[in-house]
């Protein structure tokens, strides 16, 4: 397998994106953009691919590394974009509840908004080349460090971010939200650029 790193992705992997997306954070989502057709079709259509590094073969997706910046993230949307999928009431309720899931922006920072790899090429560098990838990227816009959130039920990720100098900065507790998003707390990890 040759893994090259680029920014971005084509129209032609939208659905490909969303799938692995869905994919990898459908146990934190699933109850809200659920069913799985639904949810992707949703993800498909508020990707914004100048916030993505991909990692591909060829032309086959390998895995995605999303990012946010104050101009915007990896998955976008509004209730406009709900709406359609799950009607005005459900898009209402999916909406509030799915804001809950935003991280505020720090200067100085680029957040990492997922980050995600076909099964078939985990284990083969492909996460760790997106993750350095991202850094890479956070340090030639400038920014002092790259933040990102990892739940407390994937430590395949956290191990993975550790090993790239990330360390735990705080965690944040779902309360009561626990029921609906899968996780318990997330923890906050940061690296310097």
């Amino acid at each position: 397998m040759s893994v090259a790193i680029r920014r971005g992705f084509s129209e032609a992997q939208r659905a490909d994106v969303a799938r692995l997306f869905w994919e990898a954070f459908s146990g934190k989502l699933g109850k809200l953009l659920g069913p799985r057709e639904k949810g992707e079709a949703f993800i498909a259509a508020v990707l914004e691919p100048e916030f993505a590094i991909s990692a591909i073969d060829g032309e086959r997706l390998l895995g995605v590394a999303g990012f946010k910046t104050s101009e915007g993230g990896l998955v976008g949307g509004e209730l406009r974009d709900l709406a359609p999928l799950y009607g005005w009431f459900g898009g209402l309720w999916r909406g509030a509840l799915l804001e809950q899931l935003e991280c505020d922006l720090r200067p100085g920072q680029l957040l990492m908004d997922g980050i995600f790899v076909d099964a078939d090429a985990r284990g083969q560098g492909v996460g760790t080349a997106l993750l350095q990838a991202v850094v890479d990227h956070a340090q030639a816009e400038g920014c002092a460090e790259v933040r990102l959130d990892v739940i407390d039920s994937n430590t395949r990720a956290r191990a993975l971010y550790e090993r790239q100098g990330f360390s735990p900065r705080g965690q944040v507790r779902t309360g009561l939200m626990r029921h609906v998003f899968g996780f318990r707390e997330a923890t906050t990890m940061v690296r310097g650029v």
